[in-house]
């Protein structure tokens, strides 16, 4: 079975509700789980959450909610990778027979499932252990600024400033959307997502869109809106 799990806590600071706030007319929540269904990789999608709103969503959209969250997993400090790991291991020792997990942050509007079949194909044709989407840098990294305690300007790699920017090599970022992996290498504590049998899915910047201010949400909703209204490809 190919399992697509979304985390989905209850408890957000900078923007409240954020999981199930509306987003262009739908709650937030909605959209991983209606790309997840979309994908056609993803034979089904859990939500991992602690809290009963969340999960009553998630289930009129058509999720799945087998459980809720323990609280000692939904607190600020719990990790991603940790939430994974737990949902994986109460499904498998419940029966569920689990080969690939994805996993999907819930607020991921942009993300299409077009791109979580890419990158699922990704990691079988690949033989990796993660594939992840990406993005790349818009700027070189090597000719970054900091700013110091006097208000003056200081070189993050004086040796890289003067550097052509065709020079120096292209760097990328996690687009805190999509993380596909074999079930076992969720399950195995030592191993780090972003390991040597990792893959990237690079995406272009207009899909990529982290969502942690109102400033944040208002650019996510105008690219949604824009990319809805684009012809199609």
């Amino acid at each position: 079975m190919r399992l697509a799990i979304i985390p989905a806590r209850g408890g957000s600071k900078r923007i409240p509700r954020k999981n199930i706030k509306l987003f262009c007319g739908q709650p937030m929540l909605a959209y991983p789980i209606q790309a997840a269904l979309d994908s056609g990789v993803a034979d089904k999608v859990v939500v991992s959450t602690d809290d009963e709103e969340i999960a009553d969503i998630a289930l009129h959209y058509g999720a799945e909610v087998p459980f809720l969250r323990p609280a000692e997993l939904a607190d600020d400090h719990t990790g991603t990778t940790e939430v994974i790991r737990d949902t994986l291991q109460r499904l498998l020792a419940s029966g569920w027979d689990i080969s690939h997990c994805a996993c999907i942050y819930a607020t991921t509007p942009l993300l299409s499932g077009a791109t979580i079949r890419l990158a699922y194909e990704q990691l079988v044709s690949t033989q990796a252990d993660y594939v992840f989407t990406a993005a790349r840098f818009s700027f070189p990294i090597q000719r970054a600024l900091l700013q110091s305690q006097q208000g003056g300007v200081i070189p993050f790699d004086p040796q890289s400033i003067g550097k052509r920017s065709q020079d120096l090599a292209e760097t990328f970022h996690d687009a805190g959307q999509l993380y596909w992996g074999r079930s076992e290498a969720w399950l195995k504590a030592s191993q780090t997502l972003f390991g040597p049998n990792t893959k990237m899915l690079v995406l272009p910047h207009h899909l990529v869109q982290d969502i942690d201010t109102p400033d944040d949400w208002h650019r996510a909703e105008l690219l949604y809106q824009l990319l809805k209204q684009a012809p199609a490809p």
